[in-house]
């Protein structure tokens, strides 16, 4: 009897999980900024686009931070911390030191999204994705190969 209330008790818990993860799932949209704040990633992708015109070479550097970024604990923006006075930032964590650069470009993103979207709706994560994702477009347009 025992074994058979342990299979029911699994049988009902195996069926809750799998009514639960597609609500879970459903909450992530490609489209989210379109209807949050429209002008959101046509703003990344122009500041993007008038960093890597300033300096060719940081189309590449904001690629390099998002796999910073993403490396070793996921796409969480964690690349983006400044120190403080008891944690260390990936800024200046010894592997990263000298090593990756564009936080400035970041910055720029980040305040002009907030200043157009008038509140801060866009994470530095999706921030750091959309602008590695505008720099290979635009030096893939800008140098065909």
């Amino acid at each position: 009897m025992a074994v058979a209330a342990s299979r029911a008790l699994l049988l009902y818990t195996v069926a809750a999980a799998a009514l639960l993860f597609p609500a879970v799932v459903a909450q992530l949209s490609p489209n989210f900024y379109r209807s949050v704040c429209p002008q959101a990633l046509p703003t990344i992708r122009r500041v993007v686009k008038k960093a890597i015109d300033d300096e060719p070479r940081m189309g590449a550097s904001l690629l390099r931070l998002h796999f910073h970024d993403c490396f070793v604990n996921g796409c969480d923006g964690s690349v983006l911390l400044d120190d403080t006075s008891t944690f260390t930032g990936e800024k200046t964590a010894n592997p990263n030191l000298n090593s990756i650069r564009g936080f400035d470009v970041v910055d720029k993103i980040k305040k002009e999204v907030d200043r157009i979207c008038r509140r801060s709706v866009v994470s530095c994560a999706d921030i750091l994705a959309v602008a590695a994702r505008d720099s290979v477009s635009i030096v893939s347009i800008s140098r065909p190969l």
